[in-house]
C-alpha cells in the first residue's frame, strides 16, 4: 500500500505523455515532430561537447569504494579513468574489483546510467536526451563487478553501487576542472525496510524508507544538509505519517551536528534517527553505504563522517554495518548518517591551520 501511489502517478505520466504527444502529431504532423525530435538532440549533442572541449585534453583516474557485498565483509573498489581528447570523454572501469558474491553487482545499464548522471551533475545545463551522451564512450568493464552477468545478485546496483560510480567520476574530474567540481556528496540512499505483523491491527505491513545527506562543499559555499541522495529527487515521507501506518516510534530524527567533512568549505551535515518497534515481530533490512569509509574530501578537504548502525534492547547495544536483523517489540535501530565530504576549490594543499571544523549547532 506504500508503493501504490507511486504506480499510479507512473501509470498517469505515461497516459498523460501519450496524449500530449499525439496532440503534438495531429497538430504539426509526423514528419515535423521527427524533424523537431532531431533538433533538439543535435543540440544536446552540440552544447555537451562545448562543455568538454574547454576540458584540458589528458587522462584523469579516480578511485571509490563500496563497503562490502553484504556477504564478504571486504570493500569493493571501482578504479575510474577519464581520458579526454577534443570534444570526447572516454570512461574505463576495467581495474576495478571482481564480481562479487553478494547483491553489489551492476547490470552494465545502471553502469552506464551512473556516468551519463554524474556528467549531468557537472554540467547541469545541457538540456537531457539521448545526444546529450554521444561524446560520452564508455569500455566495458568486463570481468569486473560492474558488468554482472546472469545468475549474478545485482539488487544493490541501482541504490548504492551506481552512486560508488558517480563519486568515481566526480574525484577523476575534480582533477581536470576543480572550479567546476565539488567534494563527494553523502552518496547513499539508507535504504531501510521493516516488515512484520502487527498483532494490533492484524496485518501484515512492510516499511521501506531512504533517507538523504550532506552534499560536498564547492566553491564559494558549504554543502546543502540533508539533501536528496545523488541518484534521487525525493527523501522519505514524514516520521508522523510513518508511524500512524506502521507500530514505530521515531525516538529521534536530527541533523547530525558536525558530520560535514572539515575545509575551507565544508560538507552538509547529515541526519541521525531511531526507530523503536512498539509491539509485534519485524525483519529490518538495511543497504548502506560509506559505512566503512566516509565520502572523499578533495583538494585538502577533509572526508565526510561515516555511517552508523546501532540495534539496541534492554540496555545492551551493538553497532552493524551493512544488515539484516529480527527485532521484537521495544528494540530500537538507530541510525547514524554522519555525511557528507567536503574541499577546498582551489589545487592547492589547505595548511592544517586554515581548515575550518564544521560547527556544533547548540
Amino acid at each position: 500500500d506504500q508503493r501504490i501511489g507511486d504506480i499510479k502517478a507512473q501509470a498517469a505520466a505515461l497516459t498523460t505523455g501519450e496524449q500530449r504527444l499525439t496532440h503534438l502529431i495531429d497538430r504539426y504532423g509526423a514528419g515535423v515532430v521527427k524533424q523537431a525530435i532531431a533538433e533538439m538532440r543535435h543540440r544536446a549533442e552540440r552544447q555537451m561537447r562545448a562543455k568538454i572541449a574547454d576540458i584540458p585534453d589528458g587522462i584523469y583516474e579516480g578511485t571509490s569504494q563500496v563497503d562490502s557485498d553484504g556477504v564478504v565483509d571486504q570493500p569493493l573498489t571501482i578504479k575510474m579513468k577519464v581520458t579526454k581528447k577534443g570534444e570526447d570523454l572516454t570512461f574505463d572501469m576495467t581495474g576495478s574489483s571482481p564480481p562479487c558474491r553478494g547483491p553489489m553487482n551492476s547490470v552494465i545499464a545502471t553502469t552506464r546510467s551512473a556516468i551519463y548522471l554524474a556528467i549531468k551533475h557537472i554540467f547541469p545545463e545541457v538540456p537531457i536526451n539521448a545526444g546529450t551522451f554521444v561524446p560520452l564512450h564508455i569500455v566495458d568493464p568486463e570481468g569486473t563487478f560492474l558488468y554482472a552477468k546472469y545468475p549474478r545478485p545485482v539488487s544493490g546496483c541501482a541504490a548504492e553501487v551506481s552512486q560508488r560510480i558517480a563519486e568515481a567520476v566526480f574525484a577523476a574530474l575534480t582533477k581536470a576542472i576543480p572550479d567546476l567540481l565539488f567534494a563527494a556528496p553523502a552518496g547513499t540512499s539508507g535504504n531501510l525496510g521493516v516488515g512484520g505483523y502487527d498483532p494490533e491491527r492484524k496485518r501484515n505491513y512492510i516499511m521501506y524508507l531512504f533517507t538523504g545527506g550532506g552534499y560536498g562543499g564547492f566553491q564559494g559555499g558549504d554543502g546543502l544538509t540533508n539533501g536528496c541522495s545523488t541518484i534521487g529527487i525525493s527523501k522519505m515521507p514524514p516520521v508522523e505519517v510513518l508511524e500512524q501506518f506502521y507500530p514505530v516510534l521515531f525516538e529521534e530524527f536530527s541533523l547530525r551536528e558536525g558530520s560535514g567533512g572539515a575545509g575551507e568549505f565544508r560538507g552538509g551535515f547529515g541526519i541521525n534517527y531511531a526507530i523503536r518497534l512498539r509491539r509485534g515481530e519485524a525483519r529490518v533490512s538495511m543497504v548502506m553505504d560509506h559505512g566503512r569509509t566516509g565520502p572523499q574530501g578533495v583538494l585538502g578537504g577533509k572526508p565526510g563522517g561515516v555511517n552508523t548502525v546501532a540495534v539496541s534492547q534492554k540496555g545492551l547495544t551493538g553497532v552493524r554495518l551493512s544488515c539484516q536483523i529480527t527485532c521484537d517489540a521495544d528494540m530500537t535501530v538507530r541510525v547514524t548518517s554522519r555525511l557528507e565530504g567536503s574541499g577546498r576549490p582551489d589545487p592547492g594543499p589547505i595548511p592544517d591551520a586554515a581548515i575550518t571544523p564544521a560547527p556544533e549547532w547548540v
